[in-house]
């Protein structure tokens, strides 16, 4: 019988979590805060010394890409969540987006699914417009519109007339307050709930 030997002694492991055998043996990290899987490493273990914090002595199983490997949550097993990490999602009560930090399943209020207007409301599943806010809002927009043109129009019809009123107005000036007034009138009749509104061409 040989006085050598070129196996590597391996520790074992009693009950009580402590070696019963001093020997190296392969263990995996997890994060402190999280359970996440980190890495592995071989350790060598005294005669009743217990494993580093945080580590264990179960190889994992590697899940498939889109899954993040942790530790469950009694500590005994590991197992695996969804793993959005670095992905965005959006709220379905502001529509606001926002980049996972974390592992796990969504929370109820976010969707991957990208809103694609200020209008987008979620029905539960999918985006949906809300037709009634975005009818008031080309409204408000429109009445805005309307607003700026008639203050344009009576602001030049005003000096026009002080030309004319004043005797001093040009032949070209005269037709325009015509141009002007006439343009002020198409304003009056443009109707801001049309869903296609035809501005009447500024003089």
């Amino acid at each position: 019988m040989s006085n050598y030997s070129t196996d590597i002694e391996a520790a074992e492991l009693g009950k009580n979590g402590l070696s019963k055998k001093a020997g190296w043996i392969t263990v995996y990290h997890v994060n402190t805060e999280t359970g996440e899987y980190q890495s592995a490493s071989m350790e060598y273990l005294m005669l009743g010394v217990g494993l580093p914090a945080h580590s264990y002595p179960d190889e994992p199983e590697i899940p498939p890409a889109g899954q993040a490997l942790h530790r469950a949550a009694d500590g005994k097993s590991w197992a695996s969540s969804p793993d959005y990490r670095g992905q965005t999602v959006y709220s379905t009560e502001t529509r606001q987006e926002q980049t996972v930090t974390q592992f796990g399943e969504l929370p109820d209020n976010v969707t991957l699914l990208k809103p694609e207007s200020e209008f987008d409301v979620w029905d539960g599943k999918k985006w949906v417009i809300d037709e009634e806010a975005q009818a008031t809002a080309a409204r408000k927009a429109a009445e805005q519109e309307l607003a700026s043109r008639k203050a344009t129009a009576v602001s030049r019809i005003n000096e026009l007339t002080y030309a004319i009123n004043l005797d001093i107005a040009t032949d070209e000036e005269k037709a325009a307050l015509t141009e002007w007034k006439k343009y002020a009138v198409l304003l009056s009749r443009v109707d801001v709930n049309a869903a296609d509104i035809e501005w009447p061409e500024q003089p």
